[in-house]
């Protein structure tokens, strides 16, 4: 089974790769830019597995994608690179409408392209999965949940720029007969998470001594998916979902921000104790623009349909996440050092 993999050095793809590579045993050809985000030291542990190798391209570069596609024959398209972080959308909006959409235009033509050249057999079995957020549903109110059918009201530019992709992707299933697969999936934590989104941030922070920004009063709620069950959930939908479907992919794990930032403070006093509550260290800080109040997903859809459930709650998650970056300090401080050091982003300035 051979699986293309884009953005495949970043959180999520990267941990999608070690779990084809390792666990299911598939022949992978991960595509990354390597742009701040994407980290090679993210796919270390199988550096010198036999069924993994490595392409540096843009998904935006039409010839490299053809030549991948051409080269690689792949039985599985699973697209997930994308520009990501909500607040470098704010001051940044460029490069997600590049990559988020121009990309997964070129990464659609790629693929059909390569699917109308495949003989009657592989271009049943083909499938290419394209993998967004629930970001782009908007915000709840205090109840209900996010469904398949959930009216896309996104608040952000990154959440417009992959709510653009999630249309384009659904088009060209309809129009052409690409057989794409959509998942939606909530807010993803766990090993190798790029420290400028909020739990590596408040866990190195903290151990750092640095102050631990919590947006507005903190009672924003997001609903938390371990990301290696996301990975499990990913490989299901795109070996067994339907073309032309969505899949919401979340944890049932719902957390007021306040309530995450505490929680791991508490996990780093009993495992790091220092001579002050790490909690001591939380600062208020001034909300970022359009922030949705509450997310939260129903994963009903492939937990019936497919059988997927998510193995880790967030009680167990999150002390395997403080955990790990207490014992991987050589993962994470090259980016504390070079890349990024925490600073705010996403602060608007009066032009």
């Amino acid at each position: 089974m051979r699986v293309l993999v884009t953005g495949g050095a970043g959180f999520i793809g990267s941990a999608l790769v070690r779990y084809l590579v390792s666990e299911v045993g598939a022949d992978v050809l991960t595509v990354d830019k390597l742009t701040y985000a994407g980290n090679l030291a993210s796919l270390k542990p199988i550096e010198n597995a036999p069924n993994h190798r490595f392409l540096q391209a843009d998904i935006c570069d039409r010839a490299a994608m053809n030549d991948a596609f051409a080269t690689f024959q792949p039985d599985y398209v699973m697209h997930l690179a994308a520009e990501s972080h909500v607040d470098r959308s704010i001051t940044g909006a460029a490069d997600f409408i590049q990559t988020n959409i121009n990309g997964t235009f070129t990464m659609l033509e790629a693929a059909r392209q390569y699917w109308n050249g495949l003989v009657e057999d592989a271009k049943s079995a083909f499938r290419m999965l394209h993998v967004s957020t629930d970001e782009v549903y908007g915000s709840l109110g205090e109840h209900g949940l996010f469904e398949e059918t959930t009216p896309y009201d996104p608040s952000s530019p990154y959440s417009a720029s992959k709510a653009a992709s999630d249309h384009l992707a659904t088009a060209w299933q309809r129009t052409y007969g690409l057989p794409v697969v959509i998942s939606n999936c909530s807010n993803n934590y766990g090993p190798f998470h790029f420290p400028e989104k909020l739990i590596p941030l408040i866990i190195l922070n903290a151990l750092e001594g640095k102050p631990l920004p919590v947006y507005g009063n903190g009672a924003n709620i997001r609903d938390w998916l371990y990301v290696e069950d996301h990975a499990r959930a990913l490989w299901l939908i795109v070996q067994t979902g339907l073309a032309g479907e969505k899949y919401n992919v979340g944890g049932r794990n719902e957390q007021k921000n306040i309530d995450v930032v505490n929680c791991i403070c508490s996990i780093l006093d009993e495992l790091r104790p220092q001579s002050k509550p790490y909690a001591e260290l939380i600062k208020y800080v001034t909300d970022r623009p359009g922030h949705d109040a509450r997310y939260a997903i129903d994963a009903t859809k492939l937990e019936t349909e497919l059988g997927w459930k998510a193995q880790e709650n967030f009680a167990t998650g999150i002390r395997k996440t403080v955990e790990w970056y207490l014992d991987n300090e050589w993962w994470w401080e090259p980016l504390r050092q070079g890349v990024y050091s925490g600073e705010r982003l996403g602060v608007l300035t009066k032009d």
